[in-house]
């Protein structure tokens, strides 16, 4: 048997302390027949327009079975605080989503009430873990849109206090479903050598760089490329964000943020049988259909693993930026993290 490295063996031990699976399994939780409750869908943040668009989507009367059932109920609006582009959004998405039969309440207790299942999408990431912690308190399985936080500590505590509560979550970029992407998983082109991605990058003095916005192309890299980045590189500038992360096993994936010219998702991944390229981002349906499949069974279709690693991979690309674009390890990210997630209280 091979010994581990230290990076391995770091983010083992952030994961295991937390109670969380390597291989992607939920055993810390119920069986999802415990777990299972009814169809109703509260939201939690009405500051983004992924709101309207998942409530229009599950809503609409033409939906039948095809999301099993599963409607908006109620949503609480009140999500970002001080960031104004959102804030300045939730009187209009409040009156959109009223027009899908929503009924709007004054707080997270007065939703959970209310509700079976529960959809996080305040835009704001600081405001994940404080918004959380409740729902996974009164046993409401937990769909957190992107950015999971705004932090990798944060995003810590929270798999902390699911598994305490025993509680599945899961979060995730609709860019993982993105055109093409299903050939790649299915090994159409072999194994996968390397992989380029784009989206756009826009910054939010609020959030580390590429939390507000480039999580989705990093999110597509990783999709396609799986875990195991050791290091990053990164340049940057007024226009352009390029993320060079090095895999232990020698791959390269790279992730180009787009803040000048068209703005556009996409990528081309290597394989050892063909290239793959990418197609553009087609819609919310194919990420919905997962959130609702992890309704019904509690089972979380994003390893704990693989969320954490891209949260360490934007954070150590900060890293690498503070650094002048000399090279930064995640396994140093992940161990500060961890020190500061070990003093966040979630019970």
């Amino acid at each position: 048997m091979t010994k581990p490295n230290r990076r391995e063996f770091i983010l083992t031990t952030a994961i295991s302390g937390i109670g969380l699976s390597v291989t992607g399994a939920t055993a810390y939780l119920k069986s999802p027949e415990q777990n299972q409750g009814g169809n109703k869908i509260g939201i939690i943040g009405l500051d983004t327009s992924h709101s309207v668009a998942f409530t229009k989507a599950l809503n609409r009367p033409e939906a039948g079975d095809e999301f099993s059932g599963y409607k908006v109920v109620a949503a609480y609006p009140n999500g970002s605080r001080d960031i104004a582009s959102s804030v300045e959004r939730i009187p209009g998405y409040t009156a959109e989503v009223q027009k899908s039969s929503v009924e709007i309440v004054n707080s997270i207790d007065e939703l959970l009430a209310k509700v079976d299942v529960v959809m996080l999408e305040t835009n704001d990431g600081r405001l994940h873990l404080e918004q959380a912690l409740p729902v996974l308190r009164a046993g409401k399985r937990m769909f957190i849109d992107k950015p999971m936080t705004a932090s990798l500590a944060d995003a810590i505590a929270i798999f902390k206090a699911a598994k305490n509560y025993k509680v599945p979550v899961f979060s995730s970029s609709s860019l993982r479903y993105i055109t093409g992407m299903d050939e790649i998983i299915a090994g159409k082109i072999g194994r996968v050598l390397g992989a380029e991605t784009y989206s756009p990058a826009k910054l939010e003095a609020t959030h580390p760089d590429l939390f507000w916005y480039g999580i989705h192309g990093v999110e597509t890299l990783f999709t396609a490329m799986g875990t195991g980045c050791k290091h990053v590189v990164r340049v940057s500038n007024e226009d352009t964000d390029l993320v060079v992360g090095t895999w232990q096993d020698g791959r390269i994936g790279t992730f180009r943020g787009i803040r000048k010219g068209k703005a556009d998702y996409g990528g081309t991944v290597f394989g050892e049988k063909g290239i793959k390229m990418l197609g553009s981002f087609t819609g919310y349906n194919p990420l919905l259909v997962q959130i609702i499949k992890f309704f019904v069974t509690g089972i979380a279709p994003v390893k704990e693993e693989e969320t954490l690693e891209i949260l360490a991979f934007m954070e150590a690309a900060d890293l690498s930026k503070a650094k002048n674009g000399a090279s930064a390890d995640l396994e140093t990210v992940m161990a500060k993290a961890m020190a500061t997630a070990s003093d966040i209280k979630t019970e």
